[in-house]
């Protein structure tokens, strides 16, 4: 069976697709798993298994894997309980796959088109209006897209190519290159986390937002309010 162009079996079109969707469910568990271990020291399997939505017998077999390949460490914590850390080669191997999965998910722009939508859309009820990009990116891309069909106003990209254009915005290289903003979007693929950071301080941590497929972790007020 053919889909009547060059002759292209389908059955070999949807087998590709859906290796293609294992190996994206596999790493989407491992990212996971590794992001649930570094937020949360006193993890249990149980409770990692509900975060996950997976069976707890698939938790305890990823689990495995990852101690095995020195992504995770595990101590026996009395009474007959277990701690869990990520190890510098589980640190190294979460930036990754965080890079890997967000860079070719099979479902990427629909998620990004989803995800930016809604950031997009809460800043314009917010009345937010003047929104500042960081990170040129694919999902740059789609959130310049988005922004169309929203009363917002994209003042810039903050990135390395400063002086460059993109999408027909303006490159800049610091956040304050741009004036005044009412609001900051992450839109960096390579370093999430760091670029969320680094910002910290400089925006409103209201106002510093971000499409959750980057799995950015909020860091809580040092004095826990």
């Amino acid at each position: 069976m053919t889909d009547g162009f060059a002759g292209t079996p389908v059955l070999s079109q949807r087998s590709t697709a859906n290796a293609t969707a294992a190996d994206e469910s596999e790493t989407e568990i491992t990212l996971g798993l590794l992001t649930a271990v570094e937020e949360n020291e006193s993890l249990t399997q149980r409770s990692a298994a509900q975060q996950l939505g997976i069976a707890l017998g698939l938790t305890n077999a990823y689990l495995k894997r990852c101690i095995k390949k020195g992504l995770i460490k595990v101590n026996q914590v009395p009474p007959n309980r277990y701690a869990y850390y990520l190890t510098p080669q589980g640190f190294a191997e979460k930036s990754r796959l965080t890079t890997e999965y967000l860079t070719s998910s099979f479902t990427f722009f629909r998620r990004a088109r989803l995800q930016c939508t809604e950031v997009l859309a809460k800043c314009a009820a917010r009345r937010w209006r003047r929104i500042a990009i960081v990170g040129p990116s694919d999902l740059a891309e789609v959130a310049v897209l988005c922004a169309q069909e929203h009363d917002v106003e994209l003042a810039g990209v903050v990135g390395a190519a400063a002086g460059e254009t993109f999408l027909g915005l303006p490159v800049v290289a610091q956040l304050a290159d741009l004036g005044p903003v009412d609001a900051v979007l992450i839109t960096d693929l390579a370093q999430p986390q760091a670029t969320h950071d680094s910002l910290r301080g400089l925006v409103p941590d209201e106002r510093l937002l971000a499409p959750e497929m980057l799995r950015i972790r909020v860091a809580k007020p040092e004095n826990g309010t």
